[in-house]
């Protein structure tokens, strides 16, 4: 489709396949690599806060009893978060719900607003569970991780689109 809608971005809920997983990996990276740009390198040039994901990633596994590695964190974090756990959450749940709730939309917004929620959700929920302050105490990696998370969000849904225009 060439409008500024498409099924697989909001709407149904796409089929289980090898196409769909090949499009959460490369959806998935890189907008964890925008995220990762972002909060590790741009950020930190500005002036503001530089970004840890592993760190949360490892807080979790320690608190779970998991191992906690470095590679463990940075694994979390980019593999089954990145590349698994956030295009899994738009293409199966948040995409279908805002269509079957707000129509067709043009692609930016709902990207945006679920990238601000994967924010309430790492920064609000897994820290707690990970024993760390709600909202890391609103510190500037708070504000730095907000923009981070809605990065990603607008980035991978634009991937998608750009696969799907071939």
């Amino acid at each position: 489709m060439h409008n500024h809608t498409s099924p697989r971005l909001v709407g149904s809920m796409p089929g289980l396949s090898v196409q769909t997983l090949g499009l959460m990996f490369i959806s998935g990276f890189f907008a964890s690599n925008a995220f990762d740009l972002w909060g590790q390198l741009i950020s930190p040039t500005l002036g503001f806060a530089n970004l840890s994901p592993h760190g949360l990633a490892r807080s979790l596994l320690q608190t779970l009893g998991l191992p906690s590695g470095e590679f463990a964190g940075y694994f979390v974090h980019f593999y089954l978060v990145g590349l698994v756990g956030y295009p899994i959450g738009w293409m199966f749940i948040f995409a279908p719900i805002w269509q079957r709730v707000m129509g067709a939309t043009h692609w930016f917004l709902p990207s945006a607003i679920y990238g601000f929620g994967l924010w309430v959700f790492a920064i609000g929920g897994i820290t707690v569970i990970a024993g760390l302050p709600f909202f890391l105490n609103f510190t500037g990696i708070t504000w730095v991780a907000l923009v981070g998370h809605v990065l990603y969000g607008i980035v991978m849904v634009a991937v998608l689109r750009m696969i799907e225009k071939k």
